[in-house]
């Protein structure tokens, strides 16, 4: 096997990975998205010490591409409402940190 081929493999394994995590955002179980998306980083990182690939590998590779771009697209997509709700929680634990300050320093200072 020549080592554009592993190289082949490799995007494989990331499109694997997209397709995977693409579930755990429909079934809502965000923890295993972000265990899944370490293992992509790592994967995504292993491909620059691999060797290129050959012209008929590239036709391969963009359809490989074409599906992880799809994925990725797709999991911004479900992620989108939950990183409001989080950034709306944040944003309600500010003002009720800034109110607890209001009202209970000044009976903290006497």
């Amino acid at each position: 096997m020549s080592p554009s081929s592993a190289t082949l493999r490799q995007y494989e394994s990331i499109a694997a990975l997209t397709s995977r995590m693409l579930e755990q955002a429909r079934a809502g179980t965000w923890d295993e998205v972000l265990a899944l998306g370490s293992q992509y980083q790592a994967a995504v990182e292993a491909l620059r010490d691999m060797n290129p690939l050959s012209k008929d590998e590239q036709l391969a590779q963009r359809d490989l591409l074409v599906r992880i771009l799809d994925d990725d697209a797709n999991i911004r997509r479900l992620a989108s409402p939950e990183l409001s709700r989080l950034g709306k929680l944040l944003g309600d634990i500010r003002r009720q940190h800034t109110v607890l300050q209001a009202y209970c320093a000044p009976s903290l200072k006497q």
